[in-house]
């Protein structure tokens, strides 16, 4: 990806020095062709075209800003609610994610979404013990994670 990225900007510079041009804008259209470029030759690099890793970044940000408003606005429910019905639980949820940084994201991802927080990764790191404020089903909740946020970090760290 690193490499792709260089060789994108060394287009745009080479197009920059062959405009006689040396504007933002030359860079900009110098780049973009080098984009170009980089896609159809996308099949003869050993990893993938370095703009589906930035459009699946882009995706999991998406991704945990609509779930972080979604969360908030039902935490702020409960606590306007006058008895404040919740039914808090810890739950093991098992998976797949196998590199550090894939589970410390994906914790980070979980935590920082109001209600729920990892309080525990087991020593195999294959199961994440979570609490949850209010708790309904655990089948419901794990697909919930797993659909979402295990399977955009998934993506994102596809080669």
């Amino acid at each position: 990806m690193a490499f792709q990225i260089l060789l994108n900007v060394l287009i745009a510079v080479t197009w920059m020095f062959l405009s006689v041009s040396f504007k933002p804008s030359t860079f900009i259209v110098g780049y973009i062709l080098g984009l170009l470029m980089l896609w159809m030759l996308r099949k003869s690099f050993s990893s993938r075209f370095y703009l589906d890793k930035v459009w699946a970044v882009i995706k999991l940000t998406l991704l945990f800003l609509k779930e972080l408003t979604l969360s908030n606005f039902s935490v702020l429910m409960l606590i306007i609610k006058p008895k404040m019905p919740i039914r808090p639980a810890i739950f093991a949820m098992p998976t797949v994610l196998e590199k550090d940084w894939e589970i410390t994201l994906l914790s980070s991802l979980i935590t920082l979404t109001p209600g729920t927080i990892v309080i525990d990764i087991s020593d195999d790191n294959k199961t994440l013990y979570i609490h949850s404020l209010d708790f309904e089903d655990i089948d419901e909740a794990i697909q919930s994670i797993q659909n979402t946020f295990e399977k955009a970090i998934l993506e994102v760290s596809k080669s």
